[in-house]
Order: structure tokens, then sequence, then C-alpha cells
């Protein structure tokens, strides 16, 4: 049989009609502040309450090993490729067409529920100054927000997320200048930091393999949005050059902001702290960062934190319209959705493809107003195996990729940007990110009597993905790309 697989050739952004005004210091802030979230402010203290000092930071640093390693396979993809559907686009010409097709249904899928779960959190956030307001006028509010940045042009939606994420960044760094005089005595207040905190109650590895685990999925969970850069780069200012950029200073931000501020909160707070059990969105007053904030002396700590965690949401929100009004645009260009989300307005803003996204986002929020929590969870639960799926993809892409690069006798130096990691790096991202996916309710399995009901909700995004995948690739009678029919541009624009 003939597997040979007519791929066309990859359109540069400017082709396609949407505009590069996306600067250097933009993508640098998306790069990093874009996966801060709640993940870090919030949930980090039942990170360490469930695995210990020990098990919190090793898995941090693990996921945040494996998130540069992703990072680095993105950066030779992007630089060298520079197109708004990312590793969708990479996906269908470097792996199967159909694999491309389901990684860009199920990442729109992801980030248009991800715009409802944030209308929520935007709620619970707002209570804390309001208590009295209904909670559906701020979320009708800030929908509006998200759609009226990411109307007018992509520079409205590049500014907001710069500013966003600095006010994050700006946050963590004097937290941790705060920390570090805590822990020299420089600032008085609170419990006494110090390593012996590593070895209250269970030691620094407490519940062992399985919190660890557990903890590991949490922590990944955190770190998504990072992959923004790749969608980002189909409308970036001298790609070629701002992408690698940005790629080469995740690792020092990821070790700065994540893996250093979970050392400080370990060193400050023991882990068997009750109140770090208690992390939640609804309940600013016993995040890690305002407790450390409160030992210091600083009393208005929670209402600043609420302002941060605020900020947090609207990053989310806004980034989650942007990237998947673009995702379902590049898969209308593709002939892969309706040809109406393909038109451009004046300023190359896909404008039907946002009207879309609102639409569904609006709705998916509706079925959490209305007494409708299992439809709303059953929702959530298929869009957070996506972010996993979208991170196999990237992995999977770049390997083949690479391969089919080399094999078509090209030279490597050639490359905008080449990961120094290759093939490792890739196998290693995705060896480990499969384990997470795979393990995410996997003590379901040990119990006595089978726990299908959550087995279902877990999984359930899993076999969405292989079904769409597999109709599209029965349907059009596609194949595996091979590496001698891969097609590469012969430039960067």
């Amino acid at each position: 049989m003939n597997n040979r697989v007519d791929v066309p050739a990859i359109p540069a952004a400017p082709e396609t009609g949407l505009a590069r005004q996306l600067k250097a210091r933009h993508l640098t802030m998306i790069a990093i502040g874009g996966s801060i979230g709640t993940g870090l402010f919030v949930a980090s203290g039942a990170t360490i309450s469930q695995a210990g000092p020990g098990g919190a930071l090793l898995a941090y640093a693990l996921i945040g090993l494996m998130v540069y390693f992703l990072m680095t396979s993105l950066g030779e993809l992007a630089a060298y490729m520079p197109v708004s559907g990312s590793f969708a686009t990479y996906g269908a010409h470097y792996v199967e067409e159909g694999f491309g097709f389901a990684l860009g249904w199920n990442y729109w899928y992801n980030w248009a529920v991800t715009i409802a779960v944030d209308l929520v959190a935007s709620q619970l956030v707002m209570n804390y100054w309001f208590p009295g307001t209904p909670g559906w006028i701020w979320s009708a509010c800030f929908l509006g927000i998200m759609f009226l940045l990411n109307y007018i042009s992509v520079k409205g939606f590049g500014e907001a997320e710069y500013w966003f994420s600095l006010i994050k960044v700006v946050t963590i760094v004097i937290f941790i200048a705060l920390g570090l005089a805590m822990i020299f005595g420089i600032i008085k207040g609170g419990e006494t930091a110090g390593f012996h905190n590593f070895n209250v109650g269970d030691g620094p590895f407490a519940g062992g393999f399985a919190a660890l685990i557990g903890v590991a999925m949490v922590v990944g969970f955190s770190f998504q949005g990072t992959e923004l850069i790749g969608i980002a780069a189909g409308e970036s200012q001298n790609p070629a050059k701002n992408i690698p950029r940005a790629v080469r200073q995740v690792f020092w931000r990821i070790l700065l902001f994540y893996i250093f501020a979970i050392l400080i909160i370990s060193l400050l707070i023991p882990y068997t702290d009750p109140r770090l059990l208690k992390n939640e969105v609804s309940d600013i007053a016993i995040s890690p960062f305002t407790l450390v904030f409160q030992h210091a002396g600083l009393a208005f700590a929670a209402a600043v934190m609420n302002a941060v965690i605020l900020t947090a949401v609207l990053s989310a929100g806004n980034s989650g319209m942007y990237a998947s009004t673009r995702m379902l645009y590049t898969l209308a260009v593709d002939g892969k959705a309706p040809r109406i989300f393909a038109k451009l307005s004046k300023g190359g803003v896909p404008r039907n493809a946002l009207y879309a996204t609102t639409i569904v986002g609006g709705l998916c929020f509706l079925t959490s107003m209305f007494g409708k929590q299992e439809v709303y969870l059953w929702l959530l639960n298929t869009s957070g195996m996506t972010g996993f799926i979208a991170w196999l993809g990237i992995a999977i892409s770049h390997y083949r990729f690479r391969k089919g690069y080399v094999a078509q006798g090209r030279d490597l130096n050639a490359l905008p940007y080449k990961s120094g990691f290759f093939p490792w790096g890739p196998i290693f991202a995705f060896v480990l990110c499969l384990a997470i996916t795979l393990g995410q309710n996997y003590e379901a399995f040990l119990k006595d009597r089978i726990d299908w009901i959550g087995v279902v909700a877990t999984y359930v995004g899993l076999p969405l993905f292989l079904v769409i995948w597999a109709g599209y690739r029965f349907s059009r009678k596609t194949r595996f790309v091979r590496y001698a029919d891969m097609k590469f541009p012969d430039s960067v624009q």
C-alpha cells in the first residue's frame, strides 16, 4: 500500500493575514507569566502538605525540567515555522493529518472550557470584596473585558497579557525577597525558619510515592499555558530571533518563580500546618503566599494577594480566549473547520472564531449557574486531560520533525533555534508526560471495587481525543507521514 501523504506547504503568518504585532517583551512575559496562576499562588500549599517539602520540590523540579524540554522542542519548531496553529499544524505535517486535527480541536475545546472555569473563579475572588453582589455580574463583566481585549487587535491581547504577567512576576519577586529576609533573620515573624521544617512529621517525603504522583499531576496543571508561545509565534515580530530568546529564559524563570518559591514556603511554614491543607481559590487568606506576607507584618496581605489572584484569573481567561480563537482560525484555514472562522478583520483578528469561542465559554459557564454541576464537572474533566495531550503532541512532533529534517539531508545549523537536548529531551518529556496522564487516577484501579465513575470522569478526555483522531483518519484515509515525504518551508518570515 502506498503510504505517501501529500502534505501541503506550511504557510507563513503574513500569507494568512494575521498581523505580526507581538513584540519581544510580549513573548518574554507570555513564555513564563502565562503559566503562573492559582496553581502556584494557592494550590502550592496543598502540594507541600500532601507530599512534604522534599516531595513538592522534587515534583516541581521534574515537571519543570519536562516543561523546559518541551519548550525547547516547541521553540525549535516555532522559530522555524511560526504559524498560529502551532503544534496542531506540526502534528498534521510531521506525524499524521488526523493527529493534528485531533490536537487542534481538543486544544480549542480545552481553552474554551477554561474560560468558563476562570469565570467561576472570578466570582469567588470578587466575593472577598463584594459578598452581597450576585456573582454572575462579575463573570459577565470579565467575559466582556476578555472579549474586548481580543476583539480590537492582537496587540490588545499582548499588552494585557504583558501587564497581567508583570504583576504576577513582581509579586513573586517581592515574596522571595521577603522570604529570604525572614530566613536570614532580617525580618522577624511567624514560625522559626530553616531546614528543620523538612524533618517534622513523616520527614521531607511525606506520603511516599503515591503522594508524589498525586502532586505531580497538580504541578503539571500549574505549568500549563507555557506552550502559548507556540500559538503566539504566528503573530510575533521577528520570530526567528524573539522565540529562541523567550525559550532560553524559560529555564531560569521556572527555577526562580516555581522551585525557589516552593523552597521558601517550605522553609518558612511547616508542611504539617493545617492551614496548607485547605488551600483553594475560595479562601485567599490561607494561600501560602498570604501566610508568609502576614508573618512579615503585612496586615493587608490577604487583600493584596486577592488582587494578584484576580489578575491571574483574568490572565488565564485572556490567554484562553486568544489561544482557542487562533486554533479555531487555523483549523478553518486548513479546511478542518467551517471556512467562516477563517475570515479576518482589517486588523488581522479572526473575529468569527472569537465569537464562537466566546459563546462556547459562556455556555459552559451557564451550566455551572443553573444547577448543572454534573455537566460542568464533566466538561472540566474532559478539558483537563487536553493540556497533557498537547504536550505529548509537541514531543512527538519535534522528534519526527528533526528525524525528517536530517533524513532529507538538511543542515541543522540552518535552523534559527536548535534544541540541544535532542533526542533525549523530547523522549524524556514524552515518557514523563504519558506517565502523569495515565497515572492521574491509578489508585481507583487498586481498590477492591473499581470506581468506574471516577475513572471515566478522570480519563474521558483521552478516549475523546483518540475517537476524534480515528474518525478523521478512517474517513479521510490518511497515513503517518514518512520522513521522505515531509515538506519544510525554505525560509522563515
